[in-house]
């Protein structure tokens, strides 16, 4: 079926995820977050949080993703290290299949993404650890 998404309309009520850290349970960082649509191998997702996502990483393909509002830095896991890229509204990043990468805000930032799934999360320090 083919329809229109508000996104506004759709986070509206929603929970902002305030602090979000290592130790934040899986189902109140799903609540934070709508499926607007499905996509691909997965799913177009937005949500509102502060604080600091867990390592994750896609193996089914790249996920896309835009700053609705706000900013967040998106820290990226490559062969040599990570790498932190600064994002504000209006910008939009590409995450390479496989990479492991985590948002950090100091301040509530909206994002919208393009995800395949499944998605994999650590909470370990440096995910490159992780088998």
């Amino acid at each position: 079926m083919i329809k229109a998404v508000d996104i506004k309309a759709e986070l509206s009520g929603r929970p902002v995820l305030g602090a979000r850290g290592k130790d934040t349970p899986e189902a109140e960082a799903r609540e934070a977050f709508a499926v607007l649509a499905p996509f691909r191998d997965g799913s177009i997702f937005a949500g509102s949080f502060s604080g600091e996502s867990p390592w994750e990483r896609h193996q089914k393909g790249d996920e896309l993703v835009q700053i609705l509002e706000g900013a967040t830095t998106l820290t990226i896991m490559t062969e040599s290290g990570p790498q932190s890229f600064k994002l504000a509204a209006g910008m939009i990043i590409v995450v390479p299949q496989g990479h492991w990468h985590r948002f950090h805000s100091a301040e509530r930032v909206t994002v919208l993404s393009a995800t395949p799934q499944p998605t994999e999360h650590t909470r370990a320090e440096d995910p490159r650890a992780v088998a």
